[in-house]
């Protein structure tokens, strides 16, 4: 697993290696960063979500999302909490750089490549959750204005909806025609192409020479990459239901860089999105360090 985690992020950072390259010869444009962006939320995450809902229903994958919905919420909660203590007073950015992790974009291309496809189920209540708690708490943190939260937001957010119809699917049990099971299958291929060209991207709007020799930005990605993740490993450890693969791919979910969606919540209300599109950087770079070593120490504590 742990050679198939480092072949994964070998590639991935490949690929956002050709995302930098294309935005620093303007072969991509921001515009067509957040285009590209678009396609990810709107039509390949979600049929990565539905697909993996459009599956027999059974009493143990019916257990399985019971258990992931608990273990997901115990993960952001524990993100919450030491983010909280750490950042609130101190920055609202860094708060809530260290609280979301990018656990969609890059969080299911690295479940799919070390647990299988089929494995996303395990993480799809997760993803809902760091959505929603991005536009409630993740809103409040950032303005420390609660009439900023949308909850329209919410309603109208396409990975959420996407859980949506795929918990309606599964417990109907409609099953999958061969032409659509097709069609998902060439769009599902496409999250990891895109999402790490984008994250490319984002990278090279930062001066990186600049960046790295920030302080501040190595403890955000300290905090988010390695003080998180190895709490939520020991805490995890104590629980007594749910199977070590779901454990594992909630936990990979959940120790991933800081989610890109800082820098935009940030720009919109008008704070220091630079500030979170270092977070976002740093801590992505060093994430290929940090994420083989979660998960090396989970199977060690968890097996």
């Amino acid at each position: 697993m742990m050679m198939i985690l480092l072949k994964q992020i070998f590639v991935m950072y490949v690929l956002m290696f050709v995302g930098f390259f294309l935005y620093r010869k303007k072969m991509v444009t921001d515009e067509g960063a957040r285009d590209i962006g678009k396609i990810l939320l709107n039509i390949v995450i979600p049929v990565i979500v539905i697909s993996n809902f459009w599956i027999e229903k059974t009493p143990e994958r019916t257990a399985d999302l019971l258990h992931s919905m608990i273990i997901s919420s115990l993960c952001m909660f524990i993100s919450i909490v030491i983010s909280y203590f750490i950042y609130h007073k101190r920055n609202r950015i860094d708060e809530f750089s260290t609280c979301f992790s990018n656990a969609g974009f890059i969080g299911i291309p690295l479940v799919q490549a070390t647990l299988g496809s089929g494995a996303v189920f395990f993480i799809s209540m997760m993803i809902v959750l760091v959505g929603v708690l991005q536009w409630t708490y993740g809103v409040y943190t950032i303005t420390d204005e609660r009439k900023y939260i949308n909850l329209n937001k919410i309603v109208t957010n396409p990975i959420v909806n996407s859980v949506l119809i795929g918990l309606l699917i599964y417990v109907a049990g409609v099953p999958m025609p061969s032409v659509v099971n097709n069609v998902f299958t060439l769009i599902s291929a496409m999250n990891t192409p895109l999402a790490m060209i984008v994250s490319g991207v984002y990278l090279a709007q930062s001066n990186i020479l600049t960046v790295i020799r920030k302080k501040e930005v190595y403890v955000t990605s300290f905090v988010r990459l390695i003080l998180i993740p190895v709490v939520t490993v020991f805490v995890f450890r104590f629980i007594r239901f749910g199977s070590q693969d779901l454990k594992l791919a909630i936990l990979i979910a959940g120790a991933c860089p800081v989610g890109a969606n800082v820098a935009v919540f940030a720009q919109q209300y008008d704070k220091d999105y630079r500030r979170g599109i270092e977070n976002v950087c740093v801590s992505t770079i060093l994430s290929i360090l940090t994420l083989p070593f979660i998960v090396y120490l989970a199977s060690l504590i968890l097996s």
